[in-house]
């Protein structure tokens, strides 16, 4: 039997949202028993599989072999389980390594001593069975190895791409924030461009930047591998490798790629000449060249060709790639009327890191999908275009809004919610708070009130699930944005939406305007900026007011430490307390900067309040060493977040004990931590912190405004015993 006739196990990673579209690739290359999770696909298939995946694959990141799950309780059992494998199967004598980890457990808590641990035990067993340590070669080894711990178990896995497989090599030139090669092939293969090629359609990106989306398009109409010309692979040096089979399905991919006869479909401008002068050499790069047609012109002057059938893609500035955002609503309207007004008839996929700017397209998307490129978290809109999918103009729908009976009814609940919580929130001192939340479960929605004066309202869309008609969903949001002005007497244009989604990760919130958009808003007797247009949210959380307070409370003469202090609302009301020094630890420099200017807002400039830009959990081992020194810790992580120490993911249900821990190292005797949590189905793991005191503060810190959502977040004081 050839090695190619045993069925392996492998593990292909890809951009987190871009799952789906590998699996269905995957089962293209004959990969079998296809399990699909947030960020990687298990499967099982022959070593030509696997080969294929490396070659073929258009949204892969790396394809691993699986070489089997190991014990990882501690670090002596990965040492021992790892030096047991006959590593002479796998690595040639004379051939270089390098090894490779991510994640952690309370054991292995570096990734460097992951890769360490493993890097030890198979040299000392090549030594031990042939007399000769491999040599250790950190860029592009013969063999790279991996070593994945998650909890009491580790993965380990030679990795067949060795590099990245999104590096296609053709981009000299990326501009100032380039589209992950694998993003945008997941993008037109789940927006259905190769059925359209197929059908002799077009493409069209009329905002093209660098052309990542043309190029990967011309790739797909071409039928070309979009691996054929990389020099590197991670198994060209595996013992394993089956060079003639390599070989075959190389010659098979180039035969398929010259079956195929250039057409100009691939049609793409800028008003950038820089842009269109990198969209065409890296087309020419990658020898797609003759499929393009790209030049420069201005979104108002892109016209549609002569053709029926076609695909408009684009991926348009959201505040990441020019300094100010005052001018991209009026760029989305302007891509949503040329839509509109030119393309009758064909589809659009439009990517956004910005989704409430995706409102001014003007169009109902068909379907939408989160998709990661890099650390920003972003949306795919996918239209059809045609007459249906227009909006009704806002004006119209306020017109006729007072004739129907579901907005009629809305409209009476929000009015009785303002009329009971509005002079609560005036006795209270509570200029910021919520009025209604879902309350028919018909209109989902979460609307907040800021500010007496100048009231802004702040409307966040619980998403229809797929099992309700989607332009009824429609229907009521635009019934809901026309009873609000007149109910809660706020202009329309202090009215701002959002659809509701939790936060993923420290980085993906970056600023993306001026300080003009900055509004102060009182709460206890303190003050706060607070932004409705610019973020995915205000910067200050409402469901915690309560706590604040009872923060403030236990400040006085304390040292007091915020972990994941977002915008610094409980360390300005620490300070106010009277901690004698407070100490703010975020990822973000927008946050830390805003938690900075929330301090100085309320006359806290001192040095004695410090801020960190770092990861919480990496900066928490960092100062073990300095021992207990905090009196009053506040720990409120997000509910998942991106980190390289936890494999892309850092889950609050997973990883709670394991944060509390590392805190409660530099808390002194006689202190207190505050841990929180926004995930809704939390449950503390009791049995693992037995032996601390803890007080379940969850029922006593929701604010009267949220008694309807009573679980919109857990409380709890831990102490010593």
């Amino acid at each position: 039997m050839s090695a190619d006739d045993n069925i392996r196990y492998w593990i292909a990673t890809a951009p987190v949202g871009a799952a789906s579209v590998l699996a269905e690739e995957l089962a293209q290359f004959g990969a079998q028993d296809i399990r699909e999770r947030s960020h990687d696909v298990k499967f099982q298939g022959t070593l030509e599989v696997g080969y294929r995946a490396c070659l073929w694959s258009r949204t892969a990141t790396r394809v691993l072999l699986s070489l089997g799950s190991i014990d990882a309780g501690s670090s002596k059992s990965v040492y021992e389980a790892v030096k047991r494998i006959d590593w002479r199967e796998h690595i040639a004598p004379g051939a270089t390594l390098a090894c490779d980890s991510s994640g952690g457990n309370e054991s292995i808590r570096h990734t460097i001593y992951g890769s360490q641990l493993l890097k030890d035990a198979v040299c000392d067993n090549l030594r031990d069975a042939t007399g000769e340590r491999p040599n250790i070669k950190p860029e592009r080894p013969d063999v790279l190895l991996h070593l994945h711990v998650e909890g009491p178990t580790a993965l380990l896995s030679v990795d067949f791409s060795g590099e990245s497989l999104h590096r296609r090599g053709y981009r000299s030139e990326g501009g100032r924030a380039p589209l992950k090669e694998n993003v945008a092939a997941a993008v037109l293969l789940r927006a259905g461009w190769s059925g359209i090629a197929e059908q002799g359609g077009l493409l069209l990106d009329p905002m093209c930047g660098s052309g990542t989306f043309l190029t990967e398009g011309a790739l797909i109409a071409a039928d070309a591998a979009p691996a054929l010309e990389r020099e590197y692979f991670g198994f060209l040096g595996w013992r394993g490798h089956d060079a003639e089979l390599w070989a075959r399905l190389g010659a098979e991919a180039r035969a398929r790629r010259a079956a195929r006869t250039p057409r100009r479909c691939i049609l793409g401008s800028d008003i950038d000449s820089e842009a269109v002068r990198m969209a065409i050499a890296n087309a020419s790069q990658a020898g797609v060249g003759e499929w393009l047609h790209v030049e420069k012109r201005p979104l108002s002057e892109v016209t549609r060709p002569k053709a029926d059938l076609g695909l408009v893609v684009a991926n348009p500035p959201y505040g990441e790639r020019i300094g100010a955002e005052s001018g991209l609503p009026a760029l989305y309207s302007e891509l949503g009327a040329a839509l509109r007004d030119r393309f009758q008839g064909w589809q659009a996929a439009i990517l956004t890191g910005n989704p409430p700017l995706a409102r001014n397209l003007g169009i109902f998307a068909k379907r939408t999908h989160r998709v990661f490129n890099g650390t920003i978290e972003c949306r795919l809109l996918r239209f059809d275009v045609n007459e249906a999918s227009a909006e009704r103009p806002a004006e119209e729908v306020r017109a006729d809004w007072s004739s129907r009976p579901g907005a009629q009814m809305f409209a009476n609940r929000l009015r009785k919610n303002l009329q009971r919580l509005d002079p609560w929130a005036e006795r209270e001192r509570i200029d910021c708070f919520r009025v209604y939340d879902a309350d028919m479960p018909e209109y989902a929605f979460a609307i907040d009130l800021y500010g007496r004066a100048a009231r802004h309202a702040y409307v966040q869309e619980y998403a229809p699930p797929k099992t309700v008609n989607q332009e009824s969903a429609r229907e009521r949001r635009r019934e809901v944005l026309a009873v609000l002005p007149e109910v809660l007497g706020v202009p329309l244009m202090q009215i701002h939406s959002r659809v509701r989604k939790p936060q993923k990760g420290a980085e993906q919130y970056e600023k993306r305007a001026n300080a003009a958009e900055r509004h102060a808003v009182q709460e206890g007797g303190l003050k706060f900026w607070v932004n409705f247009r610019d973020y995915l949210d205000t910067g200050l959380f409402l469901d915690h007011r309560i706590m604040r307070a009872k923060l403030r409370e236990w400040a006085k003469d304390t040292d007091f430490l915020n972990l994941f202090c977002y915008t610094g609302s409980a360390t300005v009301y620490a300070a106010a307390g009277g901690a004698r020094s407070t100490t703010s630890v975020d990822l973000s420099n927008t946050y830390l900067d805003w938690a900075h200017e929330n301090l100085l807002l309320n006359g806290f400039p001192g040095t004695n309040h410090e801020l960190y830009r770092a990861d919480c959990l990496a900066w928490l081992e960092e100062q073990e060493s300095r021992g207990p020194r905090f009196d009053l810790i506040f720990l409120d992580p997000p509910t998942f977040s991106n980190s390289k120490r936890m494999e892309g993911v850092l889950d609050v249900q997973r990883d709670h004990v394991g944060m509390i821990r590392r805190s409660l190292k530099l808390l002194r005797a006689s202190g207190r931590l505050v841990f929180s949590t926004n995930y809704t189905r939390f449950k503390l793991d009791e049995a693992a912190l037995a032996d601390l005191a803890i007080e379940d503060l969850s029922a006593a810190t929701i604010p009267k405004d949220f008694e309807r959502h009573a679980r919109i977040h857990r409380c709890f004081s831990v102490k010593f015993k």
